[in-house]
């Protein structure tokens, strides 16, 4: 595809990047990228990935704006209160850029519509707030074949993980087999969370999407980035294959996706 005048001047500073350039400005244009969750971190995130030209982003989100949403959840404002996320989030993306296209879906993610719309997509970032959702999206995007960068925060810390079981490397479960049960970690709500927090995950996660859609740098496919913000501290975790994973393993236990319910934590 070629440029208009305004796209090269709207994506100069990437373009002039020797890892980036014209034909990685085209395959991001390309790109098609389902957002789970339009709150604290699909928020920098479709904010992020809209800005750098991600030709098409999914927006799926079954939520309305609320006001205490508003202290992290930085793709809605005041005046969207009460207005369904993916709406609130289409508006502010098309008004920052009008290249992207904006797909939204107004529901919960779940077993029953996840694999149909994962097709449609080259890539999945999971800002969901719930350890349910996460093993959801992780065992479905293995089933699909899809790359998946996970983000989860609490409190003052987060955790990053790109997964990609498909090519090799270890998955969601190979770190953690099975959701916690239910009642043993408490809710975004009774435990709070640091509003930067979701900023400085999303982004990040924007980051490794980049990244994963132009094929440069090192990936997080073999690592878990762990974020304290109280002590701005990174550190990065091994996260090695189990041989023994329920679903990716040598004699996987998981052959359909099964919905958990269970409250938000890392």
């Amino acid at each position: 595809m070629d440029f208009t005048e305004d796209q090269i001047e709207r994506y100069s500073r990437q373009i002039i990047l020797e890892q980036v350039g014209g034909k990685g400005q085209q395959k991001l244009s390309r790109a098609r990228v389902l957002v789970i969750g339009a709150g604290g971190l699909g928020s920098p995130i479709a904010l992020y990935l809209g800005a750098a030209g991600i030709g098409t982003i999914g927006l799926i989100d079954g939520d309305v704006v609320d006001l205490s949403n508003l202290q992290r959840q930085v793709l809605h404002t005041t005046p969207h209160v009460g207005v369904p996320k993916v709406e609130s989030g289409r508006r502010l993306l098309e008004a920052l850029n009008p290249d992207v296209r904006v797909q939204t879906y107004q529901e919960h993610i779940s077993a029953e519509n996840i694999m149909t719309l994962l097709p449609n997509y080259d890539l999945v970032l999971d800002g969901s707030d719930n350890f349910g959702t996460r093993f959801l999206v992780n065992d479905a995007c293995y089933f699909a074949k899809k790359p998946l960068i996970s983000g989860s925060i609490f409190r003052f810390e987060g955790q990053l993980a790109t997964i990609k079981p498909h090519e090799g490397y270890p998955c969601y479960r190979c770190l953690y087999p099975e959701p916690p049960p239910a009642g043993l970690v408490p809710n975004c709500q009774e435990a709070g969370v640091l509003g930067v927090l979701a900023g400085t995950i999303g982004i990040l996660q924007a980051n490794e999407a980049v990244k994963e859609i132009l094929e440069i740098g090192d990936t997080l496919a073999d690592r878990l980035l762990i974020y304290d913000a109280l002590e701005m501290k990174f550190r990065s975790v091994g996260r090695p294959k189990d041989p023994r994973c329920p679903l990716c393993g040598a004699n996987p236990t998981i052959t359909a996706l099964e919905e958990h319910h269970v409250s938000c934590s890392v």
